[in-house]
């Protein structure tokens, strides 16, 4: 049987890829669990310093294949209210934050066709390189739905609430060069190029002071949500944290003694 995610780790790099490329990888239940256990697997794991989440085929994900999940009603086949909130929270959701609390700098190599569920997966990563061919799709509006998978929260933060509003209404494709000038990609490259670009920047934060990255990564997050006062009193709190790292006293002491840094991730 076909692996559904595929998984190595390379140099420092986690590389997630989904593989369900006959159905232009629309996410399943098994493959949303399986790319979540393996976030949180690189928290956890010192050796692994950066993640590329990418997939195979021409599509990134054309969204959510719901035909191999479980009933909303928990094993019940009636519906009552709650269920759908209840499978939103801990499913499309908790993908979500799987990526945005993943204590490692997250990339998005996007392929192709990113569509709902798929579209915010990709703008949830931390960086995102799109080959020429992709486009972003807030598909939801076509089927008559409310956006989930956190649409509604990433989008605003993005581009602003009016262009949100935009691409959520009307449910029209954003090629990658649009993507790209609107602020949801960093970088689009030729197809071709694209898993070397995301090997070149996945590598090179897998190079860097891993903990200071984790806790930039909380920072700019946490700034979206909150007011000055937090923000400032946060930044005091991640600089101490840090100032106890081994590679923030590498990367004072190669400054003084005029070499480049050795970061271990520690």
């Amino acid at each position: 049987m076909t692996e559904e995610v595929l998984h190595r780790v390379e140099s420092g790099v986690s590389w997630i890829t989904l593989n369900r490329p006959e159905a232009m990888n629309a996410v399943t239940w098994d493959q949303r669990e399986r790319v979540i256990g393996l976030l949180g697997e690189a928290s956890a794991d010192p050796g692994v310093r950066a993640v590329v989440v990418t997939a195979t085929g021409k599509g990134f994900c054309a969204g959510a294949d719901l035909r191999g999940a479980p009933p909303a009603g928990g094993g019940g086949s009636e519906r009552v209210a709650g269920d759908v909130a209840r499978m939103i929270r801990l499913g499309a959701q908790r993908l979500i934050t799987a990526v945005l609390d993943c204590e490692k700098p997250v990339l998005a190599a996007v392929n192709g066709t990113a569509a709902g569920i798929g579209a915010h997966l990709a703008l949830a990563c931390d960086l995102v390189i799109a080959a020429e061919s992709a486009r972003f799709i807030e598909v939801f509006v076509r089927r008559g739905l409310v956006p989930d998978g956190g649409g509604a929260y990433l989008l605003p933060r993005l581009v602003g609430p009016q262009k949100a509003k935009e691409l959520m209404f009307f449910g029209d494709a954003v090629p990658a060069a649009e993507a790209e000038r609107l602020g949801l990609v960093n970088r689009v490259v030729p197809g071709k190029e694209l898993e070397a670009t995301a090997r070149e920047w996945a590598e090179r934060l897998a190079l860097g002071p891993t903990r200071a990255l984790a806790l930039t990564k909380q920072l700019v997050n946490a700034s979206l949500d909150g007011g000055r006062a937090a923000a400032l009193a946060a930044e005091a709190t991640a600089q101490e944290i840090n100032m106890t790292t081994a590679d923030a006293n590498e990367g004072v002491a190669s400054f003084v003694e005029r070499r480049s840094p050795k970061y271990l991730g520690r």
